[in-house]
């Protein structure tokens, strides 16, 4: 292939390169994205499709409230399937009751707190096993399968060309190369999220960025009643920095640790969504290390059929499918680095990224446009457009 020019060179077809892409061509800018698969196949479509704005912290939230426009954005223009769910949250002990009140008392109308009984009659629980529960009316579910390539698509349409199958050996500034012949670009974003080591292992050895192994299953299930909303627990409240935040946490996390050191050391964070079909998303755990194992043990799954099994009050599921979940960890949020001139590296390095890699994206093309990049007035959500969106339950 003969060498050709553009504006903008994104290497990596998930969320955040996605994301870059449409940034820069919202902008005027000529952009190819270099994926090396037929099709992306990584974290942005391994995950619950969750949209987990409210619990966010710091530059996530920041980075969260711009996706969330983006996201509803996408719903109208690329056909991204969308639910306007908000996030069910199940507080089973007092001390995950307290974390809630906490949260609620700082951030007001983006967390409802309920009673149990508002609770039961919310969420498919076993009879009489919630002491309460939230409601984070702001947050929003998206199908991770279909909105890639739905993104995707539209990005073709609109004319962002894509060379798939076409593997990157070098990026240096103003050039790269891969299997299919030299691309002269004006820039390189670089957004290939845990395989940041195979272009720049001395910058993931320097930021301490890892892979992080995650084991997920898709199940079947006769439920109470329909989960209407993504669900998390108490192993969710010592995970996402908006709750592990809060004053109440860290009795919470020293009591879940004590009493079940099984769960503890998978690093659990048991939450769930459905699909369109019916089935749910269950997971997930963590483990993490510069190379991932390919074998996955099924006490794992055995333990997140379990405790399903008991949040739920159910006898039987039945396992659609598992999968492992790999996305870059490090001890920061995310990566944002021009390593050269002109030449970007992206990635959100916490499990965060479909939540968060719009706005990611968006943050980092319109600092190198030249746009001033302000600081977002966190203390509240722009209200949505008018667009038709899945409404609870689908």
């Amino acid at each position: 292939m003969s060498t050709a020019r553009f504006d903008v060179a994104v290497v990596g077809s998930g969320i955040v390169g996605l994301g870059a892409a449409l940034a820069a061509h919202r902008r005027g800018q000529r952009v190819v994205v270099i994926e090396r698969g037929s099709e992306a196949s990584g974290a942005s479509v391994r995950n619950f499709g969750h949209l987990c704005f409210t619990p966010q912290a710091g530059l996530a939230r920041e980075f969260a409230l711009t996706s969330r426009e983006l996201w509803l954005g996408l719903a109208l223009d690329a056909g991204v399937w969308l639910r306007d769910s908000g996030t069910l949250v199940a507080a089973r002990r007092d001390d995950e009751f307290a974390v809630l009140s906490d949260l609620a008392g700082t951030r007001g109308a983006e967390v409802e707190l309920l009673t149990a009984a508002e609770a039961e009659a919310r969420m498919p629980l076993a009879p009489g096993s919630a002491v309460g529960g939230a409601f984070l009316p702001r947050d929003l579910q998206a199908n991770p399968r279909q909105a890639v390539t739905a993104l995707a698509a539209h990005l073709e349409r609109e004319g962002v060309e894509f060379r798939r199958r076409t593997a990157v050996g070098a990026v240096r500034p103003g050039r790269v190369e891969t299997s299919r012949g030299p691309i002269d670009v004006g820039r390189v974003i670089v957004a290939v999220n845990h395989d940041i080591d195979q272009l720049y292992p001395e910058v993931a050895e320097r930021h301490g960025i890892v892979r992080c192994a995650l084991d997920m299953m898709r199940v079947s299930a006769e439920l109470r009643m329909p989960l209407a909303a993504p669900l998390l627990t108490g192993w969710s409240l010592v995970r996402y920095g908006a709750f592990s935040a809060t004053p109440a946490a860290a009795a919470l996390r020293e009591r879940l640790h004590s009493e079940r050191p099984d769960l503890a050391a998978l690093d659990l964070n048991q939450m769930y969504t459905r699909l369109p079909d019916g089935t749910l998303i269950v997971g997930d755990t963590h483990s993490r290390g510069a190379t991932v194992a390919p074998f996955q043990a099924e006490f794992a799954f055995e333990s997140l059929a379990a405790e399903t099994r008991s949040l739920f009050g159910i006898d039987e599921l039945r396992v659609v499918e598992r999968w492992q979940g790999v996305y870059a960890s490090g001890p920061e949020d995310f990566l944002m680095e021009e390593v050269e001139p002109g030449v970007h590296l992206v990635a959100a390095t916490t499990g965060i990224g479909m939540t968060t890699g719009l706005g990611l994206a968006e943050h980092v093309v319109a600092g190198f446009s030249g746009e001033p990049v302000f600081a977002r007035d966190s203390s509240a959500f722009a209200p949505a457009p008018t667009i038709t969106l899945q409404k609870g339950a689908s």
